[in-house]
């Protein structure tokens, strides 16, 4: 048993080199928070989440508010009894799965240190592929969104990711502007965060097809999923579900609607990495293909992430560039991002990665002791 003793609660808030632009809106700065538990042993875990309120319904200041109300239940409960802390959770407030993920991952950090094995270990897997990450072209003018897929492909990454869903025809011209620009070699993948309509969608991907596109995430709204298995069977670019598939209940669903070819996990979505396991187990009985992704955390939830994709064969694609977007690096340790994309992961115990004290010390914060 490794007893709660110590809960602290931390705003992290990082601005961002450039700005990020979705069809969903904006982002400046990478509005964090982060999530301190200590045990009886001394064992110390981080977790950290990124909350996006167009997505999850979650800002920096609900997280840090219910994150309180998480902290006072946590005290005194076993950080190894995942699932009694999921429930726990899950019993006290609905959803808030933003906040949630941060107390799931930092009791995993705990649970694989107490068992002297690094996370992806603990998780029952090993370093069996390699990890590379595509990096984003935010939506925008054409011509600019041209300029930077040549600056992502000048870096040497080797998958390029595109936000569209502004005006189907116009993300037409920005995808035929970017393929002419890096050539017929690299793989694009899009992402619509739920800008089309179903006829708009389907009409795009057809057009978009000679481009040689590797899949699209989430093409129309979320709650529109019953109409996602037609704009899949009308499709020739595959479909990855992200912003409808939060937990399990949702990949099942999806899954018996035959809804889509890829789903996108993200532990902001699912509540944690707890869930996110059995989403990963439902879609190696259905043979669906997955990705996982992120918000814009530090490399502190980045290398949790990481951790987390060598857990199955049926993950085959990375989406951990937002990291690399911020202009300052709160953590230590953790992943490392190398050439060509390639993100190395710790074999340290438990994350192997923190956030730096200085960082803690000069934050928003809060602490619960038993």
């Amino acid at each position: 048993m490794e007893r709660i003793i110590e809960i602290s609660l931390h705003k992290l808030s990082i601005p961002l080199i450039e700005p990020f632009i979705t069809s969903l809106g904006r982002d400046d700065d990478a509005k964090n928070v982060v999530v301190r538990i200590k045990t009886e042993s001394g064992l110390i875990g981080f977790g950290e989440c990124s909350p996006y309120m167009p997505i999850n319904g979650e800002s920096q200041d609900t997280c840090y508010s219910v994150g309180q109300l998480l902290a006072k239940a946590l005290l005194q409960q076993d950080a190894l009894a995942i699932k009694g802390i999921n429930d726990r959770m899950d019993s006290i407030i609905y959803a808030n799965d933003s906040i949630k993920s941060a107390f799931d991952m930092a009791c995993y950090d705990i649970a694989a240190q107490a068992a002297g094995q690094p996370l992806y270990a603990f998780l029952g897997e090993k370093k069996n592929k390699t990890i590379i990450t595509d990096y984003t072209v935010s939506i925008g003018d054409p011509d600019q969104m041209a300029a930077d897929a040549v600056k992502i492909l000048e870096r040497g990454f080797p998958y390029i990711k595109v936000k569209l869903g502004k005006h189907g025809p116009t993300d037409v011209i920005r995808m035929t502007k970017i393929r002419e620009a890096i050539g017929p070699n690299i793989p694009l993948r899009i992402d619509a965060n739920q800008g089309w309509s179903v006829d708009e969608a389907i009409e795009t991907l057809q057009a978009l097809a000679p481009l040689d596109i590797e899949h699209c995430e989430e093409p129309i709204a979320r709650w529109n999923y019953l109409e996602l298995p037609r704009v899949r069977q009308a499709s020739p670019i595959p479909i990855m579900a992200d912003e409808c598939l939060g937990d399990e209940h949702d990949a099942a669903r999806l899954i018996a609607l035959n809804a889509c070819d890829y789903m996108n996990i993200k532990l902001g979505k699912s509540g944690g990495i707890f869930h996110a396991l059995e989403i990963v187990r439902l879609a190696e009985q259905a043979g669906i293909k997955l990705q996982v992704g992120a918000m814009i955390e530090s490399r502190l939830a980045m290398t949790a992430f990481a951790h987390f994709a060598l857990c199955s064969d049926q993950i085959v694609h990375f989406d951990f560039d937002t990291a690399l977007m911020l202009r300052e690096d709160p953590v230590e340790g953790g992943i490392i991002y190398k050439p060509g994309g390639v993100i190395e992961v710790p074999d340290t115990q438990g994350l192997g990665a923190k956030i730096s004290e200085d960082w803690l010390l000069k934050s928003e914060s809060c602490r619960f002791m038993a």
